[in-house]
């Protein structure tokens, strides 16, 4: 977004220099802002406000209403009384007065103000106003001198921060950094796209998206940044969908028919699936590489669309190499593979972290005289000495777990392979030619007929024991149950501790307090493979009733046995990833049921969630409503590599504008391939810099 470098007198600022030397920003801050993922002048620039709180209205005392956040002007007249109620709470309490009314004003735990407040002195406060016994308090308000517009008296940019980083300190090293460059920023957009859009130039935007005058210079501010934001990306996705197409790809034998594999299956394919795999078939036989996106919801049978594509790979005297984010996903591939394509004579192998060096050799010297026709793996497969004879298919599994980087270097070990990545990830249309715009996309939009209907209840602590006999119940019947739990919120804990911590408790309260009648067994992330294994294993063949898990499993091993799935504090995950761990049951012949157990106490967002789990089972319509309650910014739940990083736009909101920015960029790519003339010099920094960005995800 940001030129790298700006003049300042005869010297040169770099953009990329550490935060550290802004004005007010010490070591200890420095770390902090480091933690926000704050590292350099130009993360500061562009750490933009979540929200803002419009400071600038003054009202008078009777004219308040309980609840808005206002600011009123008032005379201090009384003094400033502090009471300490308790051990660690200390209260300041005054009363203010305008020509309308009186207010109290209260403030916890914060003596220092007695210091600033004088009985006679007119002030501005800034806070919630709340009417009590048809009285008014403010509690803990921001306050200036009657001259003053520090704190009130505007509109403040309000960031996300961390408990040990206040808003004043974002706000104002934020202040200091564009003093730093005030005047020195050099323009990113071409002139021509100012003017005929009518967008402010960078530097405005940067001061009013942060500083806003009012909400009308807000609103410009934002438009300028979100378009820039969008045209880059648009022009970087064209020129990696061009420089693909450019290069001539394989073409696979019209003989080895998809069709000839498709009648040894002991069931029957959807409209969909055989829909996909024609534009997959058409691809292959093309002289252009195919890079497509084939997305499906969980259980609508990605999975042998990939496998039907490995045939026909194969039969054309290819090599296929299947990479899945996970050693358990992996080693269910390789199940899956070995049923379908072993009797028709092609073999299969799989390579993971965990495989024994002299195992791991012996597949490597099969695999690079051409005897493996199909390896199946997780990133093992990127390593150096892998290397295949003949590959001409790589199909990545759950695409949002890799980048082009990945995507890249296993491409690599081919003469330009086709690729195809799946994911399960519903994600709507729009938004997938966004975040994979270099690829062409499939969708398998249908679910084979035979899939049952996973019931969804979304149940407060008040149904605890009602659910808990509806569990019980099940395993007696002779089912399985998986429990899903969030992470604890300890803060000085890190990740991996975290989800120990985590697992390790509900498990002990699943067996010790609720069943402990019941085999209870706990799976996580950070375990090691061999062991992750075997209790995934255990639980498959029926081992274990009770199966306690973070969302490691919310891409795993399919048991049809299985048939509810648990998760505790509910509220707390993402729409996208609720309904993703939803798709771990209903696999086989029973009836299956989700249980979601959120707090009542929850958020509006929250339960809007909750809402939508139970009313509908499509992935596609529960991707929307994902957009629409959270944006882009957390729509994957976490940060997944290969997904573009939205610093401003919300694509739900500003889907309008990407629509039209589309077009711009299709019309600049095709006046100016590759961005050579001088009016788009700017334009081709931002989208260079954007490819290098995209290949190192």
């Amino acid at each position: 977004m940001i030129k790298y470098c700006v003049e300042r007198g005869s010297k040169m600022i770099d953009l990329k220099q550490s935060v550290q030397y802004v004005k007010s920003v010490g070591p200890a801050k420095v770390s902090l802002l480091n933690n926000l993922n704050i590292f350099t002048l130009e993360d500061l620039l562009t750490y933009f406000p979540r929200d803002y709180e419009d400071r600038s209205k003054t009202k008078s005392i009777a004219d308040l209403i309980n609840g808005e956040e206002v600011t009123i002007e008032a005379k201090v007249v009384s003094e400033v009384n502090i009471n300490r109620i308790r051990k660690n709470m200390t209260v300041l309490k005054t009363i203010v007065e305008d020509n309308t009314g009186r207010c109290t004003i209260t403030w916890f735990n914060q003596t220092y103000i007695k210091q600033h407040i004088k009985k006679g002195e007119t002030y501005k406060f800034f806070g919630k106003a709340i009417n009590e016994f048809n009285h008014f308090e403010m509690r803990n308000p921001v306050f200036d001198k009657i001259d003053s517009s520090k704190n009130t008296g505007k509109i403040m940019p309000v960031y996300p921060t961390t408990y040990k980083l206040s808003q004043t300190a974002i706000r104002q090293a934020i202040e200091n950094a564009l003093n730093m460059t005030k005047g020195k920023l050099e323009e990113t957009l071409p002139d021509y796209l100012l003017k005929e859009y009518n967008l402010l130039d960078l530097q405005n935007s940067l001061e009013q998206i942060h500083f806003p005058t009012d909400a009308e210079h807000r609103m410009q501010a934002r438009k300028r940044l979100v378009f820039e934001e969008l045209l880059t990306m648009q022009l970087a996705l064209l020129e990696l969908k061009g420089s693909s197409e450019k290069s001539k790809g394989i073409v696979f034998d019209k003989n080895a028919k998809m069709s000839d594999i498709i009648n040894t299956l002991p069931f029957k394919l959807t409209k969909a699936q055989l829909r996909v795999l024609a534009e997959i078939d058409s691809d292959m036989e093309s002289e252009k590489t195919m890079n497509r996106l084939l997305q499906g919801d969980v259980g609508s049978g990605k999975t042998v669309v990939s496998i039907i594509s490995a045939y026909k790979a194969v039969k054309s005297g290819y090599q296929v190499a299947i990479m899945a984010p996970t050693a358990i996903l992996a080693t269910q591939h390789m199940e899956e593979f070995s049923k379908i394509l072993a009797p028709l004579g092609i073999k299969c192998e799989l390579l993971l972290g965990a495989t024994t060096a002299k195992n791991k050799k012996d597949i490597l010297e099969r695999l690079q005289n051409g005897e493996i026709n199909v390896l199946i793996g997780t990133h093992a497969l990127i390593t150096e000495n892998v290397t295949f004879k003949n590959l001409g298919l790589v199909v990545t599994d759950e695409q949002h777990r890799f980048g082009v980087k990945q995507r890249t270097a296993i491409a690599a070990k081919g003469n330009n392979p086709d690729i195809l990545v799946m994911t399960a990830t519903p994600i709507p249309r729009t938004l997938a030619l966004i975040l994979y715009g270099d690829l062409d996309i499939s969708i398998i939009d249908e679910l084979p007929p035979n899939r049952k209907k996973i019931e969804t209840y979304a149940v407060t602590k008040q149904m605890e024991e009602r659910i808990n006999k509806f569990i019980k119940k099940n395993i007696d019947e002779g089912r399985q149950i998986y429990v899903v739990c969030p992470l604890v919120e300890e803060k000085e804990e890190d990740e991996n501790t975290k989800e120990l911590r985590a697992v390790k408790e509900w498990t002990r309260i699943y067996k010790e307090q609720i069943f402990p009648e019941y085999r209870v067994e706990c799976v996580y992330g950070k375990m090691k493979p061999k062991e992750k294994d075997e209790i995934m294993k255990n639980f498959k063949e029926g081992e274990i009733d009770i199966l306690v898990s973070t969302t490691v499993i919310e891409v795993g091993v399919n048991v049809p046995n299985a048939n509810i799935m648990v998760v505790e504090n509910a509220d707390r995950f993402g729409l996208a990833q609720l309904h993703q761990l939803r798709g771990r049951v209903g696999r086989g012949q029973y009836q299956s049921y989700c249980v979601l157990k959120y707090n009542s106490k929850c958020s509006q967002v929250g339960k809007e969630r909750m809402k939508t789990m139970q009313e509908t089972n499509d992935g596609f319509v529960i991707a929307e409503k994902d957009l629409e309650l959270r944006g882009t910014g957390e729509f994957f739940g976490t940060k997944q590599h290969g997904i573009p990083e939205f610093k401003i736009a919300n694509l739900f909101v500003d889907m309008p504008m990407l629509k039209s920015v589309q077009s711009v960029a299709l019309k600049i790519e095709s006046e100016d391939k590759g961005l050579t003339q001088q009016k788009n010099e700017r334009l081709r920094k931002i989208v260079d810099n954007k490819l290098k960005q995209s290949v190192s995800l």
